[in-house]
């Protein structure tokens, strides 16, 4: 713990510095991987969505014994080899059931599945199996308030960041959650899971949660590039880069914290117990919290400090850094006092020549032998 707290001291004071800025180029070619790899996964798996998205007819089965092949198995001999069902696990307090989803189905195909899955799992029909029919309207509209808040959110977002901060920061929180949002779908449909809204509301949350760190970000960032301007300290980029290693720590501590709990509900509340409604929200949760805070250090600051480094202002900041590095690099300038101009050197030096008699001390007479004689005159002639 104690390493811990002196790397955070070390980083906070600028001691140790991991340079995040300077190498933008590197995190940018890491992120145009990710995101390949996601577009190729979208392209080629798709995504699965739910029935709550497209349609269809739903049956739940109260049972202890059937386990999920069996179910899937009787189902897909009632309908024929058209029509694939997906089953899945559900545990509550009330029981154990299992959901079996397909496609929109006819009163006698609902029927034929209903009986099977009654022998199967030996359970009465009419007490114990479930049925709900979803329409594809219904989907639709899910689908387009989806759309609505997170467009809604997107732009309150954008004025939040452009009234606290500036529109720069607003550019690089947007690039940052676009990243997210498209790193996290790749992987859903790379894994090939289900949309449902628990997906929906899972990226929304990510959305907020990786809005929040890389506004921890960019208040430091702020606070040390106030009047940066108007000296010759540190460019933006540096002061910039200084304010991400001094939240580095914190960073990573959030999201650990925040990790380990969705970690739980992910690999055992989903796998372990069997509680499959959770792992769409889970791996949405898990993905982008870990992605959010990636994208808050390596790509939200970086992508802001380029914009403002092609500001006329910070351009010449810029310049009058490396002036400043290069002159204390020569031979003349010392370290206690700076080098001065030709025309300082010239009145600095017509000033010594001209200078007021007074404050130059006259020489003391000495007592050497030469003035003695002349002691002796003089009391000579008294």
């Amino acid at each position: 713990m104690s390493r811990i707290g002196d790397l955070a001291a070390g980083l906070y004071k600028g001691e140790i510095s991991f340079d995040f800025v300077g190498r933008a180029r590197q995190w940018y070619i890491v992120s145009a991987v990710l995101l390949i790899l996601s577009l190729s996964a979208l392209f080629v798996n798709s995504l699965t969505f739910g029935v709550e998205f497209e349609g269809g007819s739903v049956l739940t089965v109260s049972t202890e014994d059937c386990s999920v092949e069996e179910a899937r198995d009787a189902a897909a001999d009632a309908l024929g080899s058209e029509i694939v069902p997906i089953v899945t696990e559900l545990n509550s307090t009330s029981g154990r059931s299992l959901r079996v989803q397909t496609e929109a189905l006819t009163g006698a195909q609902t029927a034929d599945v209903e009986d099977a899955l009654a022998d199967v799992c030996e359970v009465a029909t009419a007490t114990d199996i479930s049925t709900q029919v979803i329409g594809p309207s219904w989907g639709e509209q899910i689908t387009q308030k989806a759309l609505t808040g997170l467009v809604v959110f997107l732009v309150a977002i954008v004025i939040y960041l452009s009234v606290m901060f500036e529109w720069r920061m607003a550019v690089g929180a947007l690039v940052a959650l676009f990243h997210d949002v498209f790193i996290t779908v790749g992987i859903y449909a790379l894994v090939g899971f289900e949309v449902t809204p628990a997906t929906v509301i899972g990226v929304l949350t990510i959305l907020g949660y990786s809005l929040y760190d890389t506004v921890v970000v960019f208040d430091k960032v702020k606070e040390n590039t106030k009047g940066l301007a108007g000296g010759s300290r540190m460019t933006y980029s540096e002061a910039a880069n200084l304010a991400v290693n001094q939240t580095l720590v914190r960073s990573i501590n959030t999201s650990v914290v925040g990790l380990l709990p969705v970690a739980a509900l992910l690999f055992v509340g989903a796998y372990v117990l069997g509680a499959g409604t959770l792992k769409d929200l889970a791996l949405a949760l898990f993905v982008g919290i870990a992605v959010g805070t990636y994208s808050s250090i390596f790509i939200a600051t970086p992508v802001v400090a380029q914009l403002k480094e092609r500001e006329p202002a910070m351009q010449a900041l810029s310049k009058r850094v490396a002036a400043r590095r290069g002159s204390r690099g020569g031979a003349a300038p010392t370290a206690s006092r700076p080098t001065a101009s030709a025309g300082e050197t010239a009145e600095e030096g017509s000033e010594v020549a001209a200078g007021p008699v007074a404050t130059q001390t006259k020489p003391r007479p000495s007592s050497g032998p030469r003035n003695q004689p002349k002691r002796s005159k003089k009391r000579k002639r008294r």
